[in-house]
């Protein structure tokens, strides 16, 4: 009878894995460089002394079309030496431009405020966003705004984190995962989430979805717009698979941030329409099969158990080596240990613990 049930789950999950590879392999059209729209970079640092200078170099080294970018680095009230570290890299480079967050737009908080800020002084068609933590391929830039043909509202990029162990190896496996699905359900017109640390968006269509301020506040800044252009129905929203589009961040030092970053995620992803409970469900329920198959053991089910092994490690394998990552698959058990044990914990720790978010020292 389990045999039978966990069959009936990993039907449901091998085909909705398809559909992610096949939508995340989807190409698209580029632009000749000489359309290539202004553009401006939004970075929101708070305190990030140990990992601004890294980020900013990465983005001193960008490629685009001259006097068509401008960087725009926000220190969000921080109260180490982020601001002044911001303030002795970027003299006597025009590119650049540093802002302090000052007033509150609407009823903001904490970064979605702080890019508001930003979004608000920013010259660009283009608005191009990245974390503070994150390092930037030099191409990144150009990348992006090379897909904007006329009806395309929103281009994402993908995401990995430096690798050197198995604690950040599985977490680099895992973004890539949470980015196949997201790339997968964007490119077949269906978004569920994306990533804020490598996204890119239209400024005028972005006001015409009301704005961070016009929309419900979220501790996902980037699912609520990617959701309210969504709800616009008149452009494309799109999740090419490039190479030089790729950001890399820092993994999370510990469990205890690990717990946070997937708590915030998780209450962010709450409100997904009703397709995304079902994506979830079944990510559940297999991951909970796998788990209990030492007490419903059998040689038929152990079989289903390497199958569902299987069909992670092919579609992880063949989007880490189009993006030139493939050296991280060696990381692939840990990530599936890793899989297992938070896809089932998450939803039982956002029922027992609720909505209150920890975050950059703030709650939400």
């Amino acid at each position: 009878m389990f045999e039978i049930i966990f069959l009936i789950i990993l039907t449901g999950y091998f085909f909705q894995s398809v559909l992610f590879s096949i939508g995340a392999s989807k190409k698209f059209c580029k632009i000749a460089e000489d359309k290539i729209p202004p553009a401006s970079v939004i970075v929101a640092a708070r305190n990030e002394e140990s990992n601004i200078i890294r980020c900013l170099e990465s983005l001193d080294r960008l490629y685009f079309p001259a006097g068509k970018l401008e960087i725009i680095i926000v220190d969000d009230k921080s109260s180490d030496k982020t601001g002044a570290l911001i303030d002795e890299f970027i003299s006597g480079k025009p590119r650049f431009k540093k802002i302090v967050t000052g007033k509150e737009i609407g009823k903001l908080r904490g970064k979605t405020n702080a890019i508001a800020n930003a979004i608000e002084i920013s010259k660009g068609e283009i608005i191009i966003t990245t974390d503070a933590d994150c390092t930037v391929n030099p191409m990144w830039a150009f990348t992006l705004a090379s897909y904007y043909n006329d009806d395309v509202a929103i281009v994402n990029g993908y995401t990995t984190q430096k690798t050197f162990n198995g604690f950040s190896g599985m977490q680099a496996l895992d973004f890539i995962y949470l980015l196949i699905v997201a790339a997968g359900t964007i490119n077949f017109k269906k978004p569920l989430s994306c990533i804020g640390n490598n996204m890119s968006y239209k400024k005028n269509v972005y006001r015409e979805a009301g704005g961070y301020e016009g929309i419900p506040f979220s501790v996902t800044e980037d699912f609520g717009i990617l959701m309210a252009i969504d709800k616009l129905k008149k452009y494309k929203i799109i999740y090419p698979l490039d190479e030089n589009a790729l950001v890399v961040s820092e993994p999370c030092e510990n469990l205890a941030n690990l717990y946070l970053q997937k708590k915030r995620w998780g209450v962010g992803g709450l409100d997904i329409p009703l397709r995304g409970y079902l994506v979830m469900a079944f990510g559940f329920l297999t991951n909970l099969a796998v788990l209990l198959t030492p007490i419903f053991y059998s040689p038929n089910w152990l079989y289903l158990v390497f199958f569902k092994i299987a069909i992670d490690f092919f579609i992880l394998y063949h989007v880490n080596n189009k993006l030139g990552l493939k050296r991280d698959m060696k990381y692939f058990l840990h990530f599936q240990i890793y899989y297992i044990l938070y896809v089932i914990a998450l939803p039982i720790i956002l029922l027992l613990t609720g909505k209150r978010v920890h975050w950059k020292g703030r709650s939400y």
